[in-house]
């Protein structure tokens, strides 16, 4: 039986996309991530807005760089940064 539920969150997901690729569109990050490019978009938006994102235009495409010195926000996890996730997930 496959699990409908995951530990991450979408917000997860498409940050960790982002720091393993940095110049991905955001139709591959949909694909990856389960979720419409529309959902992809709003997600890197409020990742901007808070912080944990920034974009650069490099002619028509966009390079990401997350700061990965922010705590993640959870009360729970909030002494943790989001580079221990990320290395978490990618090592």
């Amino acid at each position: 039986m496959a699990a409908n539920w995951t530990f991450l969150s979408n917000h997860a997901h498409v940050l960790l996309c982002l720091a393993k690729d940095p110049e991905q569109r955001m139709r591959e990050v949909a694909d990856l991530v389960g979720i419409t490019e529309r959902a992809v978009q709003r997600i890197v938006t409020e990742l901007e807005e808070a912080g944990y994102l920034e974009r650069e235009k490099d002619g028509r495409r966009n390079r990401y760089r997350v700061n990965r010195s922010r705590p993640l926000r959870h009360p729970i996890e909030a002494h943790r940064r989001v580079s221990a996730l990320i290395d978490l997930v990618t090592k």
